[in-house]
């Protein structure tokens, strides 16, 4: 680099990589969260709980299939990222 003339100091602004997957991740993730709100609704009305205890069932049921949406998006990557090798 010094016989180039190039400062190695000096770091080039980072190029943005493409991230093939980052729809496919987003979108399990929404559609996660959608089917952890209606999954909620029925619980909430099928179960007839209490008020104050739905918020509680909505955010638990929103995380937990936003999670498997996440975890689903790792094991598609996983297997296409395995066969690229």
């Amino acid at each position: 680099m010094i016989e180039r003339g190039i400062d190695p100091g000096i770091k080039r602004p980072r190029t943005s990589s493409p991230t093939p997957f980052l729809s496919l991740k987003f979108g399990l993730l929404m559609i996660g969260i959608g089917l952890g709100l209606i999954v909620a609704l029925f619980t909430v009305k099928g179960a007839n709980v209490e008020t104050r205890e739905a918020p509680a069932i909505y955010f638990g049921f929103i995380g937990m299939f936003g999670g498997f949406g996440l975890v689903i998006s790792y094991i598609i990557e996983k297997k296409w990222l395995d066969q690229q090798k």
